[in-house]
């Protein structure tokens, strides 16, 4: 099986292009590298012990795309390209808008014109919107998005579902993330946040090696246990062979479906700030700032029908998401090199 990552240079795409290609996938990447550097990928390459086809482009733009179908006879695309940072969308919705919905409509354009019918995205738990009940489970009706961002994973999830009720040979997986975090254990390959972080985890790790002063934790208000943020953190090498099963799962199925991507266990901002302290042995300063636009108070998932239907259950821990955020940090302190 041969797989378009679509933003594929980025932290879930990396991690992501490593499992795919463990189990057995040939793996094409294409990125403008807006939020990505080509030294992640040449790691991969490294890890993987072969050259990766990477191309340099703007997945919007559909006639590079087309060259890429034509040339490497994709079989399924995961579609990760997009901007990300929940804070930053409601500061330029526009751009957010722009970018992450031309990305979804240029690839099914493309798709279709080249015969390819499987596609994952890369969708969110922001879809759900400020919960009314938890766990979070697939069935319940998307609610009101809390930031732009949130809202283009809405959107783009209502363009694929109705795409495939207007193709019945289209096959699409929705998988909704939860709170991805820590990084590949070789610590070769991690976050890397361009600026200042928008994530806790990436925040945390630069406060921890020195990058920067002082972790600011965004709200202490909140209607939680002690007043910050809930949420479902998972390790990204889980979330990555989710990927591998949803691709797996594509090929053989028609029609949409939609997977939570989680642990089911829902912790606070000061409970993560702890256990990293606690699991690498290290104090942390940090300091409360005020509640950050688009923040819900608690998200956490029911992932049950990840496992019961796609085979699939996150096993690293809590200990494990620590110790290899700051292994990676540790070891590229200033992230990736530039080049």
């Amino acid at each position: 099986m041969k797989v378009l990552l679509a933003g594929g240079a980025g932290y879930i795409g990396t991690h992501t292009a490593v499992e795919m290609a463990a189990a057995g996938n040939e793996v094409v990447i294409a990125d403008n590298f807006s939020n990505s550097k080509p030294e992640a990928v040449r790691r991969v390459e490294a890890l993987v012990g072969e050259k990766i086809p990477c191309y340099y482009l703007d997945v919007a733009d559909k006639k590079l795309l087309t060259e890429i179908f034509e040339k490497e006879k994709i079989d399924v695309v995961v579609h990760f390209a997009g901007l990300k940072a929940v804070a930053e969308s409601t500061k330029i919705p526009v751009e957010y808008y722009r970018n992450n919905i031309d990305t979804t409509l240029s690839l099914l354009e493309v798709m279709q014109e080249q015969g390819c019918r499987r596609l994952i995205f890369s969708s969110s738990a922001t879809v759900y919107g400020e919960p009314k009940k938890l766990p979070l489970v697939e069935d319940m009706p998307p609610g009101v998005c809390a930031s732009p961002y949130g809202w283009t994973k809405w959107m783009n999830e209502q363009i694929l579902r109705d795409a495939c009720c207007a193709n019945p040979e289209l096959s699409v997986v929705l998988l909704r993330y939860f709170n991805p975090i820590g990084a590949h254990e070789s610590g070769t390959i991690g976050e890397d946040p361009q600026g200042i972080p928008n994530n806790l985890f990436p925040y945390i790790a630069q406060v921890a090696v020195g990058k920067r002063p002082c972790l600011s934790i965004f709200g202490n208000d909140y209607p939680t246990k002690d007043g910050t943020c809930v949420r479902d953190y998972i390790h990204v090498v889980d979330l990555a062979k989710g990927h591998v099963k949803a691709s797996a799962y594509a090929m053989e199925h028609e029609g949409l479906a939609t997977f939570n991507l989680g642990t089911g266990v829902g912790y606070s901002v000061l409970e993560m700030v702890k256990a990293f302290e606690r699991v690498n042995e290290l104090k942390l300063s940090y300091q409360f700032a005020p509640r950050r636009p688009g923040d819900v108070s608690e998200c956490y998932a029911d992932a049950k029908k990840a496992k019961e239907i796609l085979g699939w259950e996150a096993e690293k821990t809590l200990e494990d998401m620590c110790r290899d955020t700051y292994r990676w940090q540790s070891k590229n302190p200033q992230g990736y090199p530039e080049g």
